[in-house]
């Protein structure tokens, strides 16, 4: 459920931002796009505040918040279906960190997977165990078979383990469908939440779109019965389509009109599409009806272009005779209640029309969706469609293709348009397709496995290499960080002309999260599974992130050492004068970050090839006439490199010998 700028959690859904960070050729209008109408599982502190700001606490919402105090608490939510659960659920965990300010760098707000197929092969088979003060939310509510929640029982019982041992929280949303299975040992830990006032949802709502409205213009029969027994996120729904229809400017010039319109939207529109389908029975009014809906708001020409294609898709032979001999394309729109504005563009007449349309056809015609998928594919390109515009057409098959359970065609579609990008340009429709897919409650972790398969497979596409990147980045990273790290990481090693972007990307993400720079560096060194031997684009990427721009300021030594030790244990490589010349020189410049020299050298364990190659890019860092600071700097990290080689020579060979000059450096 959306508004203009922002994308909020309702009852079985999430919020979605897909963040900042390079666009490539992106445009930024396409970010708006995907923030509009994706569903995502982030739950990130802006999402967090945004919704905080609409969220109206339902009965028993306050026990429920008790109980999540003390460290280590794991606790249960129940309620039916449409009663804003999972809503509540990540209030309970936001407004735990809002109380006590602990939504600081380092805590983690997350979600965690729901089966052991969702969690995936993209960790590379490990976990991040939590820390004190983490908040997780496992959300089991789209459970509705008694064997996949025997699966997820047993996977909240390691959780909850991990979540007391660490003095962690957790919040689980339990599945209504088989609410006589849920585990009796956590009954005091379970709280059955009712369903907040509808009128009190829709009225925050209302206000937070900006509406402007009296008490007595939410006084009807029709509006208190749908607010009594529809679902919360219908109410969310009608609170924006309110908005659309004040928006639009063709509906009335009140509030009561306005609602009225959404009124009728969202109870009457099934009906009446599936009446008017089935009056209008020729293949060719059928097809300009779904490319109406598909391409609305779009020029004519560009509607009647897509409508042709589509009949090409399909199969479908117009008659013989000329267009002349037909009925003109103005006539077709009138009949199907679709007009034309001054500006040539086409709306359909009733408030959500073209939505109602597209669910239609989706949902009732299964088999032309395959055909649907390619007739996309190209219709997609056609000339006159602005950036936007493609997306905003990419963006409303997606919605329908997952609905209808097959992401299969969002990938596909992606890997076409990411594969016939010109040069090292990204797709933006390829973009949009895999962010709400990776955004989708129920589908989400169907694309990070495909993607976690594609990102390992050596038939990966530079084009599709590019765009994994992007989406991984802007979104997998807000919401999976620990996988963006995985799949990044091996696009990043790749070793092609899209690896450098990857590597940015991956270089970027650890840096500006202390556990993240800590997850990589164990994923880099050798004991993760691999060698870094010389020429290895791991060691280039663990020598790379342990460079002084890298690091969490402020460092976080133990880590670096573990990174030093890793790097400082192979021979020396050319490596090595970028990353130590970057802790010299910034220590050179902050007096605060001295430990580097010390703990730099303890990782060489003493080895003296090690130790006389860090001596020589001293030598050379410090230059031939070094300034008072760097020469300062020099001596004291050649005093510590002394002190490591002196203290593991026999005392025999120590006779006579004296501090190394920088002759000796030579």
């Amino acid at each position: 459920m959306t508004d203009r700028d922002h994308t909020t959690v309702t009852d079985a859904r999430g919020p979605v931002n897909t963040g900042p960070g390079d666009q490539y050729v992106i445009y930024a209008t396409t970010d708006r796009l995907i923030r509009r109408r994706a569903e995502s599982l982030r739950i990130s502190r802006d999402d967090r505040l945004h919704l905080a700001d609409r969220f109206v606490p339902p009965a028993r919402y306050r026990i429920a918040a008790d109980l999540l105090e003390e460290p280590g608490s794991v606790v249960l939510v129940n309620g039916r279906p449409g009663s804003g659960r999972r809503a509540a659920a990540i209030m309970l965990l936001h407004r735990f960190g809002e109380d006590r300010n602990v939504d600081e760098e380092g805590v983690r707000v997350e979600e965690l997977p729901v089966t052991g197929k969702d969690r995936d092969a993209g960790s590379d088979g490990d976990e991040v165990p939590p820390g004190r003060g983490d908040r997780f939310l496992l959300d089991l509510s789209g459970i509705t078979d008694e064997a996949e929640y025997g699966e997820a029982r047993r996977r909240l019982a390691r959780h909850r383990t991990q979540v007391q041992e660490a003095g962690a929280h957790m919040v689980v949303v339990l599945p209504w469908a088989v609410r006589h299975d849920h585990p009796p040992e956590l009954a005091q830990h379970t709280v059955t939440l009712g369903r907040p006032r509808g009128l009190a949802v829709l009225t925050r709502y209302l206000r937070m779109e900006g509406m402007q409205f009296r008490a007595a213009d939410l006084a009807s029969t029709d509006l208190q019965r749908l607010c009594d027994q529809s679902a919360v996120r219908e109410l969310v729904r009608l609170a924006g389509l309110v908005r659309d229809a004040h928006d639009s400017g063709r509906f009335g010039d009140g509030f009561s009109a306005w609602l009225g319109q959404a009124l009728h939207a969202v109870t009457n529109r099934a009906d009446e599409v599936q009446r008017q389908v089935a009056a209008v029975r020729d293949t060719p009014e059928r097809a300009l009806f779904l490319a109406a809906a598909l391409f609305e708001e779009m020029h004519a020409d560009i509607v009647y272009a897509a409508w042709q294609r589509l009949m090409a898709a399909v199969r479908h032979e117009e008659e013989a005779t000329s267009e002349l001999g037909r009925t003109d394309f103005g006539a077709r729109l009138k009949v199907l209640g679709i007009g034309r504005d001054a500006d040539g563009r086409l709306r359909f007449e009733r408030l959500a029309y073209a939505d109602a349309v597209r669910t239609y056809f989706w949902a009732n015609f299964p088999g032309v969706r395959d055909d649907l998928r390619d007739w996309i594919d190209t219709s997609s390109e056609l000339r006159g469609l602005t950036t936007d515009e493609r997306v905003d057409v990419v963006v409303r098959f997606c919605e329908r293709s997952l609905a209808a359970g097959r992401p299969d065609h969002l990938f596909d579609l992606a890997a076409r348009w990411a594969d016939r990008a010109p040069g090292a340009q990204c797709d933006p429709r390829a973009v949009a397709a895999l962010e709400l897919g990776l955004g989708h409650e129920r589908l989400g972790g169907w694309f990070r496995r495909r993607m976690y398969e594609y990102v390992r497979s050596s038939a990966l596409s530079d084009g599709l290499a590019r765009v994994l990147t992007v989406v991984c980045r802007r979104s997998l990273a807000a919401t999976h960080p620990d996988q963006a790290v995985v799949r990044l990481r091996y696009l990043a090693v790749r070793e092609t002309e899209a690896s450098q972007e990857a590597k940015e990307a991956l270089l970027e993400l650890a840096s500006r999260d202390r556990r993240l720079y800590r997850l990589l560096i164990d994923r880099l060194r050798p004991g993760a599974g691999r060698d870094t031997n010389r020429g290895n684009p791991h060691l280039d990427l663990l020598t790379a992130l342990l460079g002084s721009d890298r690091a969490p300021d402020p460092p976080r030594w133990p880590d670096l050492f573990l990174g030093w030790e890793a790097v400082f244990a192979q021979p020396p490589t050319e490596l090595w004068h970028p990353l130590a010349g970057s802790w010299l020189s910034a220590v050179a410049d902050d007096g605060t970050r001295e430990m580097a020299l010390e703990v730099m050298v303890g990782a060489t364990h003493g080895r003296a090839a090690a130790l006389h190659r860090l001596y020589v890019i001293a030598y050379d860092w410090a230059g031939p006439t070094p300034s008072a600071s760097r020469a300062a700097v020099a001596n004291r990290f050649w005093q510590h490199i002394d002190h490591a080689r002196y203290a593991r020579t026999p005392v025999t060979e120590q006779s006579g010998a004296g501090p190394r000059t920088m002759e000796e450096a030579r």
